[in-house]
C-alpha cells in the first residue's frame, strides 16, 4: 500500500535539497535559481522504527524490511499558478496525486541564496502558496457545484446533499480558508473525495532553518511566524536544516552518529519529518515475524484484521479465517511467538478485530 507525501513550496526554498537528503540520493537537481525542478522526483523512504531491530534480534530473520513512504519533489509554485503562471497547471496536477503535503518554507537569512520575492517573510510565502491552492479549489468547487445543481433539479436527494455540501465548501474557500480547516464528517469527506481538493489534504509545514539556527535572532523569528500560521490551521511544524541534513545523509553510519552526538542530537531531523508525515496521514504499523523476514506493514488507524491481511496479499483478505496476534510488548517480554503462546498472550482474533500499532500478527487463511 503506497502513501505519497508531496514536497511543495515556492521556488528555491530547499525542496530538492530536502528530497535528496530524505532519499539519500541526488535524484533531484538542487540549484540557486527558480524552477530548478520541473518534473516531479519520487523516492521511497524507510519509516524509522527501532522495534524492527528488537524483533529481528529474537527471530534472526534473513531480511528486515521497514515500512516506507513515498515523497514527491514537486516543481515550485509562484503567484498566478492557478491561472497557469510559471509551471502552475502541471504543479497543481502533481499535487492532486499525493495523499498529504509537506510545505517547505524558507526560515533562514542568506543573501547568497535568491528568493523569488527578494525578502524573507515566511507568513507571506505560505500565503502565496495557499492562495493559489485555494483558487484552484474554488474552480473545482464551482464546476462540481454546477453539475450537482443541474442533477439535483430531478429531485435526487444525494445530488441535493452534494449541491449543498459544495456550496458550503465554496463559501469556506471564498473566505480564504483552506478546506482542511472545515469541520466535515466521514460521509461528507467521502462525497468530496473524488474532487481531490488541494487544500483538503493533510499538511505539515517544514521550516527550513539555517545551520546556525541555534543562535536565535532571525532564525527564531521566522520559525515563530510559521508556527503561528500552523497553529491557526491546527497543522504541524517540523524545523529542519535541509542543507545540514543532506550532508549528514552522505556520511557513513559511524560518522553520522558521531556528528549527531557532537551536535547534541539523538537522531536526524529527517526522522522527525518522516514520522510526522506518517502520523499526519493517520497511519500506523503492524509486524510479521518469521525466519524469512521481519517486516513492518503500514495500515490506516482503525483498520480491521482482514483488510490488514490484504495489505500483504489479496488472497489473505479473501480467505481470512483468524489472526494470531500478540502485542509488541508481549512478544518481546516473552521472547517471541512460542513464549507469548505459553504465557497466554497470543490471541486468536477474528474479522472484527481492529489492528493496534505494534501488533505482531500471523494470518490464517484459506482460498
Amino acid at each position: 500500500m503506497g502513501f505519497k507525501c508531496g514536497i511543495v513550496g515556492l521556488p528555491n526554498v530547499g525542496k530538492s535539497t530536502l528530497f535528496n537528503a530524505l532519499t539519500r540520493s541526488n535524484a533531484a537537481q538542487a540549484a540557486n535559481y527558480a524552477f530548478c525542478t520541473i518534473e516531479p522526483n519520487v523516492g521511497r523512504v524507510a519509516v524509522p522504527d527501532p522495534r524492527l531491530q528488537q524483533l529481528a534480534g529474537l527471530v534472526a530473520p534473513q531480511k528486515v524490511i521497514p515500512a516506507a513512504m513515498e515523497f514527491v519533489d514537486i516543481a515550485g509554485l509562484v503567484a498566478g499558478a492557478a491561472a497557469g503562471e510559471g509551471l502552475g497547471n502541471r504543479f497543481l496536477a502533481h499535487i492532486r496525486e499525493v495523499d498529504a503535503i509537506a510545505h517547505v518554507v524558507r526560515a533562514f537569512d542568506d543573501r547568497t541564496i535568491t528568493h523569488v520575492r527578494d525578502s524573507i517573510d515566511p507568513a507571506a510565502d505560505i500565503d502565496t502558496v495557499n492562495t493559489e491552492l485555494i483558487l484552484a479549489d474554488l474552480e473545482t468547487a464551482d464546476k462540481g457545484l454546477q453539475r450537482a445543481a443541474t442533477h439535483s433539479k430531478a429531485g435526487d436527494k444525494q445530488q441535493i446533499h452534494l449541491r449543498d455540501l459544495l456550496a458550503g465548501v465554496r463559501r469556506h474557500l471564498d473566505r480564504g480558508a483552506a478546506l482542511r480547516t472545515l469541520a466535515l464528517d466521514e460521509g461528507q469527506r467521502h462525497l468530496l473525495k473524488p474532487y481531490c481538493f488541494l487544500t483538503g489534504k493533510p499538511t505539515v509545514y517544514i521550516a527550513n532553518v539555517g545551520e546556525d539556527s541555534g543562535n536565535g535572532g532571525g532564525q527564531h523569528r521566522h520559525l515563530r511566524a510559521i508556527e503561528a500560521v500552523a497553529a491557526a490551521e491546527n497543522a504541524r511544524v517540523v524545523a529542519i536544516c535541509a542543507s545540514m541534513e543532506q550532508e549528514l545523509s552522505e556520511l557513513d553510519p559511524a560518522d553520522a552518529a558521531q556528528f549527531l552526538a557532537e551536535m547534541g542530537l539523538r537522531e536526524p531531523g529527517l526522522n522527525r519529518l518522516i514520522r510526522a508525515g506518517y502520523e499526519l496521514l493517520g497511519l500506523h504499523t503492524y509486524f510479521t515475524a518469521g525466519p524469512k523476514e521481519v517486516r513492518a506493514w503500514t495500515v490506516p488507524v482503525g483498520t480491521r484484521a482482514p483488510a490488514a491481511a490484504g495489505v500483504i496479499h489479496s488472497d489473505f483478505e479473501k480467505g481470512f479465517i483468524r489472526a494470531e496476534t500478540a502485542s509488541f510488548d508481549d512478544y518481546i517480554r516473552h521472547q517471541g511467538e512460542q513464549g507469548a503462546r505459553e504465557a497466554g498472550r497470543l490471541r486468536l482474533e477474528g474479522k472484527d478485530y481492529v489492528v493496534h500499532d505494534g501488533d505482531v500478527m500471523h494470518f490464517r487463511f484459506n482460498v
